[in-house]
Parts: structure tokens; sequence; C-alpha cells
């Protein structure tokens, strides 16, 4: 038998501490925070997402690591923690986009594959022999409501938001988001800002080379990467 001590409350995920802790769910939230930063937000007529994808290593291809994901033409997440985990969250997110279109003849609301994803984020913490997803999301899309921005947490909670930051760097950049984010700067001066975020947080190799950027406009629903060239013009304005 276990001695009753918080650390044996750690010993499986269905198990609550006596001050009502799931302390796996902690670990799991450690997992995150210990990744790569990944920032995203809304602007005027549409949302972007951005990662340092965290290659110091000469020997890997930058392009192999993905940490920005499409989920559907009009959506896409950024992860941070254990990439493996979120590879696994995002099949499910995109087998649930497509059965909405297959179903409906329509593409999913933002809020709704989002509550989705979350269902099977706290799944994952009441059964046994099961253990935490290590991972954070960030959802973005644009839907007939307008730009959608949203972050989950390994418990299965979630919130909206009109510019957040996950993992490493979490508290740097969104410490520079409530200085400078507005709600109707244009694309331009997002890029500039999440750009900004990225490199007050990251290292000095932190730049152009290691930062993927994703961006969906309005005007025509599709989330789509930022390449190198364009990126190095809005951030040399």
């Amino acid at each position: 038998m276990y001695p009753r001590s918080s650390a044996a409350y750690d010993r499986a995920i269905t198990v609550f501490s006596p001050d009502g802790r799931l302390f796996q769910v902690e670990y799991a939230r450690e997992a995150v925070k210990r990744g790569t930063t990944a920032v995203g937000m809304v602007f005027k007529d549409g949302g972007l997402l951005a990662t340092d994808k965290g290659t110091r290593n000469r020997l890997i291809k930058p392009e192999s690591i993905e940490k920005i994901f499409k989920i559907d033409e009009h959506i896409g997440a950024a992860t941070s923690g254990l990439v493996a985990d979120a590879r696994r969250v995002i099949h499910s997110a995109r087998v649930e986009a497509q059965r909405e279109r297959v179903a409906y003849d329509s593409p999913i609301m933002v809020g709704e594959l989002t509550k989705e994803i979350c269902d099977l984020h706290q799944m994952y913490t009441q059964y046994g022999g099961t253990r935490p997803f290590g991972t954070a999301l960030l959802i973005l899309g644009v839907d007939e409501t307008g730009p959608q921005l949203f972050e989950t947490d390994p418990s299965g909670a979630f919130s909206g938001a009109y510019a957040a930051a996950i993992g490493s760097g979490k508290k740097g950049a969104e410490a520079l988001f409530e200085k400078h984010h507005k709600e109707d700067a244009s694309m331009e001066e997002a890029v500039q800002l999440a750009y900004k975020a990225l490199k007050s947080v990251g290292d000095k190799s932190t730049g152009l080379e290691t930062i993927d950027l994703y961006c969906i406009q309005e005007k025509d629903l599709k989330f789509k990467k930022i390449e190198k060239d364009k990126l190095e013009k809005i951030i040399k304005k």
C-alpha cells in the first residue's frame, strides 16, 4: 500500500490528491512549458500562428520539423510540448473536420472543433492505463463569426484569445502582446509583432531560418505558410 504522501498520488491518472489535484495533468503541463514557443494572434481581417522550431543542430533538415499543422482549409494549429502527442491530436481533429464536411457539406466551426479536441484531452485524464497528452495547442481559423483563436490545455480546458503564447516563452511573449497587440492591426503589423515576440523570448540563433509563420485572411479563407522571402520583406519594413 502506498504511503499517504503527495508522491503517492502521481502513480495513477485517476487518483486525486487530498487537495484535489491530478499530478499527471500537472506533469503534462510541465512538458508544455519546456517546449519551444508558439504564438498566435488575430488581426483586422484574419489571424496568424508562428513558432520557433528550435533547430540548433546543423545536421537536421529544418523543413522536416513540423510544429504548425493544417487541419482544414480554414483552420490550423500550432503545438508546444511533445510533438508526437500533438500529431495524434491533430489526426483526430482532421478526421472530425472532414466528418463535418461529409455530413453537412460545410466547414466546421472553429469553436466546435476546439471543443472536440478538448473532449479528447479530457478523456485521457479519467481512464486508467492512459496518460494526458503532453501538448498544448493554439487553434486558429476563420468561420462565419470571423477570425477565432483558442488556446488548449492538457486537462481539456480551453479559452478564446486575441493573442496568446504557449511553450517556454509564454510569459514573455504574452507580456509583449499585452502592451502592443491591437485588434485592428494589419497583417504586416501582426507579423512584425509575432516575429518580435519570438525573438525576444528566443536565443541568439532565433531568426528567419528557425521561425515558421502561417496566416489566414477572411478574403480567401486559406490557412497557408508565409514563405521566407515574403516574411523577410515584411520584417524589414
